[in-house]
Formats: C-alpha cells, sequence, structure tokens
C-alpha cells in the first residue's frame, strides 16, 4: 500500500526537495503534493521542477475549512510542516491526530514559539552563547513547538559561527534526518 505525504512550507523549500528526492525511488512512499501559503516561496518553482501539484492558498483558506477538505481529500497518510511559518488550525490538527509534524531549527523547549524561525533563531542562539544547538522534529498541537518530540540531533557552536555557519549546520542536520524519520514514523504506522 502506498502512503502519501503531503508537505506544506512558506519559503525556499530545500527541506521538500529534499524529501522528493529521498523518496522519489520508493514503491510505498510518496510526496503527493505540496501546500504553500507563500505565493512568492521559491517552494513553488522547485515543485515545478520536481512535478510534484503545488497549491498556493491564503489565509483565509487555511481557516475557513477549504484546506481540511481538501486534505481529507488527499487523505495523507502524514503532513510534513518543512519551514511552515503558520499555526495550523485546531480542526486539521483534530482530523489527523498524530499525522502532523514539524521540524524545528533548534532544541526545544528552548527557542521555540511564534516568530521563532530561520536566521532569528539562530541569531539567538549564538547572541546567548549556546555550546550547542541542533533540530527538533516534534507533532504538531494547537501551540507553536510544543508537541510532543520525536527527534533531537545536536551540532556544536564553535566560537567562529555566525549566524550563516550555524543555518548551514542545521540545514545539514535537517536534511540527513528528516527524510529518515518521515521514513520511520510510516513504518510504524
Amino acid at each position: 500500500m502506498r502512503q502519501n505525504i503531503v508537505i506544506f512550507a512558506s519559503g525556499s523549500g530545500s527541506n521538500a526537495q529534499r524529501i522528493f528526492e529521498y523518496f522519489q525511488t520508493s514503491d510505498t512512499i510518496n510526496v503527493a503534493s505540496i501546500y504553500c501559503n507563500n505565493p512568492n516561496a521559491f517552494v513553488i518553482e522547485r515543485a515545478k521542477k520536481m512535478n510534484i501539484p503545488c497549491r498556493v492558498f491564503s489565509k483565509a483558506e487555511l481557516q475557513n475549512g477549504i484546506i481540511l477538505s481538501e486534505l481529507r481529500l488527499l487523505n495523507p497518510s502524514l503532513i510534513v510542516l518543512a519551514g511552515f511559518l503558520c499555526l495550523v488550525p485546531k480542526e486539521i490538527i483534530h482530523a489527523f491526530p498524530h499525522k502532523i509534524i514539524n521540524i524545528h531549527p533548534a532544541l526545544l523547549p528552548k527557542y521555540g514559539g511564534k516568530g521563532m524561525y530561520g536566521a532569528k533563531v539562530h541569531q539567538i542562539v549564538i547572541e546567548n552563547q549556546e555550546k550547542e544547538s541542533g533540530i527538533t522534529i516534534h507533532f504538531v498541537n494547537e501551540k507553536y513547538d510544543e508537541g510532543d518530540v520525536i527527534f533531537q540531533a545536536q551540532c556544536e557552536i564553535s566560537k567562529n559561527d555566525t549566524q550563516e555557519t550555524l543555518a548551514d549546520k542545521i540545514h545539514q542536520l535537517e536534511y540527513t534526518h528528516f527524510p529518515k524519520v518521515i521514513e520511520r514514523l510510516l513504518k510504524e504506522m
């Protein structure tokens, strides 16, 4: 039986591309669609190149049940937030319990919550002179970055690290671990 993944993204889509590439030759796992709330996001171009349907939607469509209706029709085995910056409505969370996951570019519970994403997180981590950072993959609940943790991976922060070099380290952790965690979760379903 083939399991479908739906990816939600708001930006570049490098994690979406990495997930697609990881499962591209799989007979059992398929990236069925990408949903994007930002009409200017580069993930839309990536979706075209990967030949994945991409649905650009408005905040109103996310809030008024249109996206939920579409997701019910798609019936994904897993919904993957990969750089998606909106809070997922509780109706979607309740419709897909323990089937929505997110990746966060820090070791939660530190440096999570509304507004804590991307470069902002890396800058604050460096300013606070943390010795390590990393990624957290977690289930999505009704609050930003507070769902149950599924997986974490760490990297050291050197005295010479900048926001950019730390971002590179974090991206490497994401690209290495996110697809494998998705695969493991799907096998356990």
